[in-house]
């Protein structure tokens, strides 16, 4: 094979790559442009504007989506992240009977499709009569978000070195001391793994959302929709742009984060 060969493959694939990269990041790019657009209609630029920032921040309705939002996210990301510990601990014991079991529950909301999760849902508060709203959509929120914070979770278990809790045990460490001061900070890169998955999935989750939070209350993705239906795009593309950076802000600081915690150990 003469040495041209691989070059050839080299530059196939990295134009490949960037392809892809183009694909996936041009329309990103457009959408933030385009924010600053002094448009009510995407035809065409009409000049620079910061306006539809100040109308999005004086919008009652959108604070009030991006706290629903936020409140949700976090309470579901805290409930099932503590939840998903929990069942990862539990399921690290292979002499479990019922651990086969566990284990197919947990992965089956993951290749559920989202919509017929939630239209389950939806029928379960409807046959028990619970009213929809905030309380529905952190229970249907926690359901799917549990299932990744546990394998995310887990795999972290699998890497473990039972080296440690064994030479703690042998030296007389009672059991809280041996999670709380080897175990947990081994665990933690993981559970911050986890975390901010479920953070991010409840975020962006609409379909869902869209069957169990009822009427009169709405998160960004729901307020969104209704907005673009309604053929109200501008203020929708700075909403998008304040995500996008905060969404790139959380993932430094995640980051940050975990090298702190890595360094420490």
């Amino acid at each position: 094979m003469s040495t041209t060969t691989p070059r050839i493959y080299k530059g196939l694939n990295l134009t490949i790559f960037s392809l892809v990269m183009v694909f996936l990041y041009i329309p990103i790019l457009i959408l933030i442009i385009f924010s600053f657009n002094d448009s009510r209609i995407i035809t065409g630029w009409q000049g620079f504007t910061t306006k539809y920032y100040v109308q999005l921040f004086n919008n009652p309705t959108i604070a009030t989506a991006f706290r629903n939002t936020m409140l949700i996210a976090g309470l579901s990301t805290l409930i099932s992240t503590s939840l998903g510990v929990m069942a990862a601990l539990a399921l690290e014991n292979t002499k479990f009977k019922a651990r086969k079991g566990f284990l197919a529950l947990i992965y089956t909301p993951l290749v559920i499709p989202d919509i017929l999760m939630g239209v389950s849902l939806a029928l379960l508060f409807n046959f028990t009569r619970v009213n929809t709203g905030m309380v529905t959509v952190l229970i249907a929120h926690v359901t799917f978000c549990i299932s990744y914070t546990v394998i995310v979770i887990q795999s972290r278990l699998e890497g473990f070195d039972y080296s440690l809790v064994e030479a703690a045990q042998d030296l007389g460490a009672k059991p809280h001391y041996i999670f709380w001061k080897i175990k947990f900070p081994l665990m933690l890169p993981g559970i911050i793994a986890a975390a901010l998955l479920a953070f991010t999935l409840s975020i962006d989750d609409f379909i869902i959302t869209f069957f169990t939070s009822g009427r009169g209350f709405d998160t960004l993705p729901i307020y969104v929709e209704g907005t673009i239906r309604r053929g109200t795009i501008t203020t929708i593309n700075a909403l998008s742009t304040l995500m996008i950076a905060f969404t790139l802000f959380l993932v430094v600081v995640t980051k940050r984060i975990r090298k702190i915690i890595i360094s420490a150990l």
